[in-house]
């Protein structure tokens, strides 16, 4: 079977996310299972540039999962024509350059989110890319999860009727660094480097509710940094002065209110790290990463408060899981193979740059709704 090789240049792959989502478990199992079928009966088989700064650590990456290319000189990396994709999972403060300097080379661009750390950069490169005529994308990997999908499975199939409302609860509680090591980097609990859960979060919910529920149309947000004392890697103290949990409520297209808990200061006691819950008229269902559980009208319970006696249903009997049905791939993954058929040979892609430029808007209003405490609303972007 025919080979067509296809050269990726990817850059900030050594931090968690992209590392083990981007490069691991999808660039490189796509490699490892050979390439991805095309329409021409060929096998489309990435050949990835690991580029950083810390060569000692991007060359132990490289060797570590075979990886033949790796180099610290970007320039270099977008000066070979034969290498036709960047893609960016580093520095929300770097990605508008990055993606830019890759556009002004003439690479296709696929990058995290978000895409910058405001709108009118966001929209400033997104525009860019679409007159420059560049394939542009922006991850949506929370989208192909097997609990997301099996929710919009019912949505689409009719299952909820009109849909009432969605409840969703994100969060973790992530050490500060003093007797327990974090499980997060300390930047993201620094204004001044980026971080903040409203920035890193809304951007997500944006795009989980425009494409799984209904259109987002208002905002109302309260951002807030419930601790304040952290210690770095380092074992450092430091002052946080990013927010850490967001309450936000949205109103979408149809009357649906929406209400999503952020939080980085929560201990878990539910199904998953995150969950959504959809009420409606006919049903409701709740999801995480995996499963997904729904209730149909005819199979409700009638429970009656009684404060006085202890409660003797069990509410979580009277859900039924929702079945596979299909084999679900790594979202990350899915999302690659799309974007490389998008490039090769022009297939179906939706989440551009001016998608992610959505998320941005909607982060940029959660902060500013906090900091006025009213409510917002999202008007349409032009790109």
């Amino acid at each position: 079977m025919e080979t067509r090789r296809i050269g990726i240049i990817m850059h900030g792959v050594t931090g968690r996310m992209g590392m083990n989502q981007h490069l691991i478990r999808s660039v490189l199992a796509i490699r490892e299972q050979g390439g991805i079928a095309l329409k021409d009966g060929s096998m489309l088989v990435p050949d990835p540039i690991i580029v950083g700064r810390n060569a000692n650590k991007i060359e132990a990456l490289a060797k570590k999962h075979n990886v033949e290319r790796w180099t610290t000189d970007l320039d270099a990396a977008l000066a070979n024509p034969d290498d036709t994709i960047f893609f960016d999972a580093a520095s929300t403060q770097l990605r508008p350059t990055l993606l830019r300097k890759a556009i002004e080379a003439g690479k296709h661009v696929y990058s995290e989110k978000p895409v910058s750390e405001g709108l009118a950069e966001a929209i400033d490169i997104a525009r860019f890319a679409k007159q420059s005529g560049v394939k542009n994308g922006i991850v949506h990997d929370k989208l192909d999860l097997p609990g997301l999908r099996k929710l919009k499975r019912l949505r689409d199939s009719g299952f909820f009727g009109k849909i009432l409302s969605v409840r969703g609860e994100f969060g973790y509680w992530v050490f500060e660094g003093d007797w327990m090591p974090a499980q997060r980097p300390s930047w993201n609990y620094r204004a001044a480097d980026g971080g903040g859960i409203v920035s890193d979060m809304l951007c997500h919910w944006r795009y989980v509710l425009d494409n799984v529920v209904a259109p987002v149309k208002a905002v109302s947000c309260h951002a807030v940094t419930h601790i304040t004392d952290r210690w770095d890697e380092a074992g450092e103290h430091y002052t946080a002065d990013a927010d850490d949990a967001a309450y936000a409520t949205f109103e979408l297209e149809g009357g649906i209110v929406a209400h999503i808990n952020s939080s980085w200061a929560v201990r878990v006691r539910r199904d998953d790290l995150v969950t959504f819950q959809i009420d409606g008229t006919h049903g409701s269902a709740v999801a995480g990463l995996h499963t997904c559980f729904s209730q149909q009208r005819v199979n409700t319970p009638k429970p009656v408060w009684n404060p006085d006696e202890p409660q003797a249903m069990n509410f979580y009997e009277d859900w039924e899981e929702v079945p596979d049905n299909m084999i679900f791939d790594n979202g990350f993954k899915v999302q690659w193979e799309q974007f490389l058929r998008h490039v090769v040979e022009d297939g179906p892609w939706n989440y551009t740059l001016e998608e992610g430029a959505k998320g941005v808007q909607l982060a940029e209003l959660g902060y500013q709704s906090s900091k006025e405490r009213r409510w917002l609303d999202v008007p349409k972007l032009e790109i």
